[in-house]
């Protein structure tokens, strides 16, 4: 079970790592061509979408490597699916099934992180 939960937090880690750089350090315009769910929400906002997603990718792996602070990997985990909700949230009001679908697997495998941990 060790070793799955490894492997589910560096596969979510890096997801949210490449997504949450994608969004901090573009511009919107470059951003809304991956994610047009974002076109409502000002720069500063996006930005701060990306901040936490890299926190949370850091969250997940970093406390359990180095073992202090362990507590911080579920607690990212959390975090992690919180921002998934809210994600899911988003693309149903637009009307986008397949982000909702997609956000909401994130949201479960953050989930059992938080479990297993």
């Amino acid at each position: 079970m060790n070793i799955f939960l490894w492997i589910l937090q560096a596969v979510l880690a890096a997801f949210f790592a490449l997504s949450g750089l994608g969004k901090a350090f573009q511009s919107k315009e470059k951003v809304l061509v991956k994610a047009p769910v974002l076109e409502n929400y000002a720069p500063g906002t996006i930005r701060f979408i990306g901040a936490a997603e890299l926190a949370g990718a850091i969250g997940l792996v970093l406390p359990r490597a180095l073992g202090v602070a362990t507590v911080l990997t579920p607690l990212a985990a959390v975090g992690i699916a919180v921002m998934m909700l809210l994600g899911a949230l988003a693309h149903f009001k637009r009307g986008e099934w397949l982000g909702v679908g997609v956000t909401l697997v994130l949201c479960l495998l953050a989930v059992v992180v938080c479990v297993g941990r």
